[in-house]
């Protein structure tokens, strides 16, 4: 079932637009003001958002300036009063994929989240997830819930690689081979150094985020997320 966020103030539209989308078999979680609406949009589980503009707190604008640049690929539609040429335009600009003016036909609101939910669907996802960790492929982002983890090149192909084979005991070799591109060198640790790089990095506030077993003399296993 796909989740929509809604982020809207006016309690009485609010009600009435969750109450149409879930009747139509959407997932409607909802937010009152900007700072809970992005909480809401940067969740993973978000498919798609429909943002009103004029919020509490945060803005619509500025909610679709951090969209565009943490989640690229999440479609939003703005549902707002403003419905001048030059607001539309710069919602549009802004990241937005449609704009729809109030008031509005519940039943155009719906079918227009359905063509963006279709459009979504038939685009790769390039997102790779870990638990809370969302690696961004093309962007060579990750992130935890909000905060943005930075990692060297070479950091982000090790990570990578080892998210693509959770369970999977990975030898030196094969990882040499993966992230550096040559067979394996007796002679280096470097496999040894960026695996501790990596859990040093990838870390929150009780340890290590990564869950990465060393299998004595043979490599490593990225055990599944709790």
């Amino acid at each position: 079932m796909p989740t929509v966020a809604l982020i809207e103030d006016e309690a009485g539209i609010a009600d009435f637009v969750q109450r149409g989308l879930t009747r139509s078999g959407l997932d409607v979680r909802t937010a009152a003001d900007g700072d809970a609406g992005l909480e809401l949009a940067l969740s993973e589980r978000v498919d798609l958002v429909v943002l009103d503009l004029m919020l509490p707190r945060r803005s619509g604008t500025e909610i679709l300036e951090v969209l565009r640049d943490r989640r690229p690929g999440l479609p939003v539609i703005v549902l707002t009063a403003r419905g001048e040429i030059d607001d539309r335009l710069a919602g549009l600009r802004g990241g937005a994929v449609d704009y729809i003016v109030k008031p509005f036909v519940l039943a155009e609101l719906e079918a227009r989240i359905q063509v963006q939910l279709r459009v979504a669907r038939q685009v790769p996802d390039t997102t790779l997830r870990y638990g809370e960790l969302s690696i961004d492929l093309l962007a060579r982002r990750i992130t935890h819930r909000t905060r943005t983890i930075h990692l060297s090149t070479t950091e982000f192909e090790l990570l990578a690689c080892f998210v693509q084979n959770i369970g999977t005991l990975l030898t030196r070799s094969q990882l040499q081979r993966a992230v550096w591109g040559y067979r394996h060198d007796l002679s280096t640790n470097i496999v040894d150094v960026y695996v501790g790089y990596l859990r040093r990095k990838v870390s929150g506030p009780d340890g290590s985020l990564l869950k990465i077993t060393a299998v004595r003399s043979r490599g490593y296993r990225l055990e599944a997320a709790a």
